[in-house]
């Protein structure tokens, strides 16, 4: 006990003398930590006032997602990939369905503006596409109610223009008359 005593009374002077410069440093650190997180939420509402920022795919999580949405309302899918993905490597699974569910959106409104105009055959690919972005969104998110839906208006945009589904050629095979519903559980045979 002695010898614990007198191994304290003898390092004390020298943890004093340090005790100062792990207080600098710890509050050099603190600063530096703070001043990127004031940086990193100053791009984000630059980017959500609609001001052109670059991100590169390095960047902080929530600042990726902030130029994936901005990228989203100018409907610019090419430029969001590589940050979608960049998210993908991330421990962050809201942020990612967040991020996939805006590319979907992106390209579905595409996909609806093309339908407007009656250009049935470069619609298709980008509903399907949108499918892709809405399952992945669940797949990161589950619980995402909006993707859910979304992917249901994008599937029954398929069902409901069976051109945007169809493969080769330019005629579709004659299909007799379905009669029936395609809602799962509802029986199939006569009343």
């Amino acid at each position: 006990m002695s010898s614990l005593s007198s191994a304290w009374s003898r390092s004390r002077p020298h943890l004093l003398l340090a005790l100062p410069g792990l207080l600098l440093a710890g509050a050099l650190v603190a600063g530096g930590l703070s001043w990127r997180a004031q940086a990193t939420n100053r791009d984000i509402a630059a980017l959500e006032a609609n001001h052109d920022r670059p991100v590169t795919t390095e960047a902080p999580a929530q600042l990726i997602l902030a130029r994936v949405l901005q990228l989203a309302r100018r409907d610019a899918t090419e430029a969001m990939e590589p940050l979608v993905a960049a998210l993908e490597s991330r421990d962050a699974p809201a942020l990612l369905a967040r991020a996939r569910y805006a590319l979907g959106n992106a390209r579905l409104r595409r996909a609806l503006d093309l339908i407007e105009r009656g250009q049935l055959d470069p619609a298709g690919p980008l509903i399907v596409l949108a499918r892709q972005e809405y399952r992945r969104a669940l797949q990161a998110r589950p619980a995402f109610w909006d993707a859910k839906f979304n992917l249901d208006v994008a599937s029954r945009l398929i069902r409901d223009f069976p051109e945007l589904d169809r493969q080769i050629g330019d005629e579709l095979k004659a299909e007799p008359k379905k009669i029936w519903t395609d809602i799962p559980g509802q029986p199939r045979g006569a009343p």
